[in-house]
Order: C-alpha cells, then structure tokens, then sequence
C-alpha cells in the first residue's frame, strides 16, 4: 500500500498537481485543522476539490480526524513551542481517536495526506502516516512527495 504525503507551501499549483497526477495519487485527504484561510488560492477546500478532480481525476476528502487541535497547533505555531512537545501530544491525540479512526475503515492506498508544511520533517501529516503503519500493522510504504 502507497500512503504518499504533500504539502503545498512554496509550490507552484502547476508543480502540486502534476506531482500528484505523476505519483499516481487516487485521493487526497487534507489533513488540516483549517482549509479554507491558507495563502495559496489553489488550496482552499473547495478550490482544491475542483481542481484535483478536473486536472488529475483525484478525489478529495477533509479528514479532520487526523488534525491537530487548534490548542495544540496554537501551543507549537503560535507560542513558538517545541517540537518534541507537539510531537508527542499529537501522538496522544490519535491514540484518544484511534477507535474512530479504526472504525471508519478507511482506503488509504493510493491516497496522500496534505497539509500546508513544505516539507514533512516537522509536519503532523508525517506523524499520522507513521502512526498508521505502526497503529494498525499496516504494510504501508510512506512517500513524501
């Protein structure tokens, strides 16, 4: 199974959307908290819709369950807060969800998680994929797009 993950910060829509139609990305589930204030015009909720469908066929879901709380983000974002903290209460927030998430029986192959991060070093999506393939033993190869 292909969990590929991608964030849009610093990329041209031209190269965000022939990366996913390259990798062969079936659906994506954008994993933000927030998806409609973002900078980038092309990746408003329901901008980011239109276009996955009409460039790449790609559907799209907002998966918040796989969001940080806005106190956690606000903690990590806001007061300049220290990785290894959000790290570890994000963790703690999908094991508190991790029966939804179970239950939801969700199709991850071929989909890729987004978020805004350019790169997935310091970026939740990263720690969900992660998540996932430990969690549930899941045969999951995680590709940073």
């Amino acid at each position: 199974m292909n969990l590929f993950t991608i964030g849009f910060t610093k990329k041209k829509a031209k190269d965000f959307f022939e990366t996913l139609v390259l990798s062969k990305v079936e659906k994506v589930f954008d994993v933000r908290l927030n998806n409609v204030s973002q900078l980038a015009g092309f990746s408003k909720k329901d901008d980011l819709k239109y276009f996955l469908k009409k460039i790449g066929n790609i559907d799209y879901e907002h998966l918040t369950i796989f969001a940080p709380t806005q106190e956690i983000l606000d903690k990590y974002k806001k007061n300049k807060g220290e990785w290894s903290i959000y790290e570890k209460e994000y963790i703690d927030l999908l094991q508190e969800r991790s029966n939804q998430i179970r239950s939801n029986s969700y199709d991850f192959d071929n989909s890729c998680f987004l978020c805004s991060e350019e790169k997935p070093h310091f970026c939740h999506r990263r720690l969900a994929a992660e998540f996932l393939k430990k969690e549930y033993s899941l045969d999951i190869n995680i590709i940073h797009l």
